[in-house]
């Protein structure tokens, strides 16, 4: 994707060339077992919104006029440097009655294609392994998965139910008790990963579990793509659902890309925020 774009920040202006533009981040360089890198991507408007609730279904959805080629390709280059995924039971529900599309493999979309010999240059396995969070445990790991012969970790609280996880041990998928409650604990999940050998975690999982690895100290590294329009809405989702931070959402900007040929004519920022 020879698409150009402009850094504003650090200075000075210059043009820059989209494809390319994380991969030179080098994240799966950053972070060790003992310390993980984690980091998180989020894509929302002006005016806060990650995504719309439809209010006569319920259901979440993004709408299109806030997604570009461009933002996803930088989803796919983040990807790619990961060793470990964090999703969650309701992005694979969603995946499975078919109302999100599937984001678990390198090399799956056409705009990420040239990234499968990236990551084989770069020593990485063939494909990250996935962490599932999960309170309910009612989910279906999709074929893809198996497929691809990812390595799969499901994650809950130790208040969940025990005929699942017995059903979900059974069926050869290692269970791993991460909160006190039904939740998965952000403080608790990283380092059990960091324990089972990986260093660069990529979080995908929606801002539940933005908030709790925020709140627990265990976020490096936020991207956020933030198109140029007022969204609106009634029912909506936001990146931190939970009560104030304070001091412990405060973010240092490192870069700030300007694409001038955004969704629908607007246009969209691509900004990196370090938690130092």
């Amino acid at each position: 994707m020879q698409k150009q774009i402009f850094r504003l920040y650090p200075p000075p202006y210059t043009p820059a060339w989209l494809a390319g533009l994380y991969l030179e981040h080098n994240l799966h360089q950053l972070g060790a077992t003992n310390q993980p890198f984690v980091y998180a991507n989020f894509l929302a408007s002006l005016d806060g919104r990650i995504a719309l609730e439809d209010l006569q279904t319920g259901q979440t959805y993004l709408p299109k006029s806030l997604t570009t080629p461009a933002d996803f390709r930088l989803f796919l280059e983040l990807e790619a440097q990961a060793d470990c995924l964090i999703t969650h039971g309701g992005y694979l529900r969603a995946l499975q009655q078919g109302l999100l599309g599937n984001i678990l493999q390198i090399g799956a979309h056409e705009q990420g294609s040239d990234l499968v010999e990236w990551r084989r240059n770069q020593g990485l396995p063939a494909q990250p392994a996935i962490a599932i969070a999960s309170a309910s445990l009612d989910f279906v790991i999709p074929e893809s998965v198996h497929r691809h012969r990812q390595k799969v970790y499901i994650f809950t609280g130790e208040e969940a139910d025990p005929w699942k996880v017995d059903a979900w041990r059974k069926e050869g998928y290692p269970v791993i008790f991460a909160g006190a409650g039904t939740m998965v604990e952000g403080g608790k999940l990283i380092p059990m990963l960091g324990q089972l050998g990986y260093r660069s975690i990529y979080l995908i999982a929606g801002p539940t579990m933005l908030d709790t690895v925020v709140r627990s100290g265990k976020l490096n590294r936020l991207y956020q793509t933030i198109t140029h329009q007022l969204m609106g809405g009634e029912a909506f989702r936001t990146m931190v659902p939970g009560p104030e931070l304070g001091p412990t959402g405060h973010l240092q900007l490192r870069t700030l890309y300007y694409d001038p040929s955004g969704p629908g004519g607007a246009g969209q920022w691509f900004a990196q925020f370090d938690n130092d």
